[in-house]
């Protein structure tokens, strides 16, 4: 089969190339999915870079991706979950770095694996379970959002978006920092946008009269901000952050789980979650995805297509 690989850690993106590759092996509980797409995430990249080493075995080559939308043709032994022909959605994520998504076939455990809903694109479906599953981690660590004012940085990006939607369908009053070119898309979600940057602090208090009840990070180097702006007894969230918990707030880490990519494929297919596709690229354009991705200023997602 063909995939995107890479043969050591490098920041050097022209180092990932498209390789010929011998069929992913079925363990049993696992389903083998022909892949349609598969989102891009900022991981992906750091990844490649060796940023994670220290937590997550690395097995080179390396086919990266963790997201996938696709096609089951085979089941493992004593998978009765599925059959072949079933279309599909997962968070891939194994507990090595080896076998990712960025190819035409991958295995997937079935406990990360969830049915992909007839009203979602091939691309949309690629592009939520890691960003979708981040999101609504998220905004459930923050607990009860019902007429509250939370803030979401990074808002307009692709697991930002998601948790814009999410705290909305939950009653709460969202302020989202974004760029000026894309306060009318956070607008166009039902939040608040405001622009980052210098004297953001001041222009939250403004925007929400006062302190705001919780925040969700997803931007990274905002802490001191959120500690600014957050109201004595509120909570936060970070999954750019570790520091947080030093602070009294939750560093978050999705975990591949196939029942909660299922709640977000039923609130997609209800119509309470938008999920944009800023540009698709085949396999061998993963250089120019990474780039992007890299670049940080995406609004929606990016997402390969074998």
């Amino acid at each position: 089969m063909r995939a995107v690989v890479y043969e050591q850690f490098s920041t050097d993106l022209d180092t990932l190339e498209v390789r010929e590759l011998p069929e992913p092996k079925l363990p049993p509980a696992s389903v083998l999915v022909e892949v349609r797409a598969a989102g891009v995430n900022p991981v992906d990249w750091k990844l490649m870079a060796g940023y994670l080493d220290a937590i997550l075995p690395t097995h080179f080559p390396v086919i990266p991706g963790w997201d996938v939308a696709g096609v089951v043709v085979a089941v493992g032994m004593d998978t009765p979950e599925f059959q072949i022909g079933d279309e599909v959605m997962a968070y891939a994520r194994k507990d090595s770095v080896n076998a990712g998504t960025f190819a035409e076939r991958v295995a997937v455990p079935v406990t990360a694996v969830a049915r992909k809903p007839a009203s979602l694109s091939w691309e949309q479906a690629g592009a939520l379970p890691l960003a979708g599953g981040t999101a609504l981690r998220a905004i459930d660590a923050l607990g009860e959002l019902h007429a509250r004012t939370v803030l979401i940085h990074a808002a307009a990006g692709g697991v930002g978006s998601l948790a814009v939607q999410i705290a909305i369908a939950r009653g709460a009053r969202v302020i989202g920092t974004a760029s000026e070119h894309n306060h009318d898309y956070l607008r166009s979600l039902g939040a608040h946008p405001v622009t980052y940057g210098d004297g953001l602090a001041d222009r939250v208090h403004a925007l929400a009269d006062g302190p705001v009840d919780a925040v969700a990070d997803f931007a990274g180097g905002v802490l001191p901000v959120t500690l600014e702006v957050l109201a004595p007894d509120g909570v936060h969230v970070s999954v750019a952050d570790s520091s947080v918990t030093e602070h009294g707030g939750r560093h978050i880490w999705v975990r591949p789980d196939g029942a909660e990519t299922e709640r977000l494929a039923r609130l997609a297919d209800e119509g309470g979650l938008r999920v944009e596709v800023a540009e698709t690229f085949p396999l061998e354009r993963t250089a120019d995805a990474f780039r992007a991705s890299r670049r940080g200023h995406t609004r929606g997602k990016l997402v390969i297509i074998p």
